[in-house]
């Protein structure tokens, strides 16, 4: 029952949108209202080194996530040459679909639009942990953690620390002439 109450209390999210939470006050949310396995497995959305939790849910997101990542790991090493059976995980699953959207996006040949499209990818591939005939259930709640977490990230990044990366890792390739 209290999932039910949290998913229709939640915020709306957008995924270019300014994040209605912090991390921090959606898992202080999900702790007040949900059993304490299922608020441990929202948690672990957010920290991916303690995802070791036997929950089926959160196993069923790390394995669409994992697929998707390979994707990705594939498509970065076809444009540069390379194999990526290294950077491969271990996955349960195959959903051609997922995948398929994620190595489509890599037709995008900028960087920002790319990344968009990935985002855009987890962002719809979260839905799917949701049934259509349980809108307000726990599943609910995960597929909003995994969507709050793509807008968080998005909202982390801005041109001002962009620029001052590129600077810093250029600012060595920079060489001066003198006369």
């Amino acid at each position: 029952m209290a999932a039910d109450y949290l998913v229709s209390s939640l915020q709306p999210l957008t995924i270019d949108g300014t994040p209605p939470y912090t991390a921090a006050q959606f898992l202080g949310l999900c702790r007040s209202q949900l059993p304490a396995a299922d608020a441990a497995a929202v948690e672990a959305l957010f920290a991916p080194a303690s995802a070791a939790l036997e929950h089926r849910i959160l196993a069923r997101w790390l394995d669409l996530d994992a697929q998707l990542r390979n994707a990705i790991a594939a498509e970065r090493a076809r444009l540069r040459g390379q194999e990526a059976t290294r950077w491969r995980r271990p996955v349960e699953g195959c959903s051609l679909y997922w995948m398929n959207r994620a190595a489509a996006a890599f037709q995008e040949k900028d960087p920002a639009r790319r990344e968009r499209m990935l985002d855009q990818v987890r962002w719809d591939a979260a839905g799917e942990l949701t049934p259509p005939a349980a809108p307000l259930s726990k599943e609910a709640v995960f597929t909003y953690a995994i969507r709050l977490a793509v807008v968080l990230r998005r909202a982390a990044r801005d041109t001002e620390a962009g620029n001052g990366v590129f600077n810093r890792l250029t600012a060595a390739t920079k060489i001066e002439f003198k006369e």
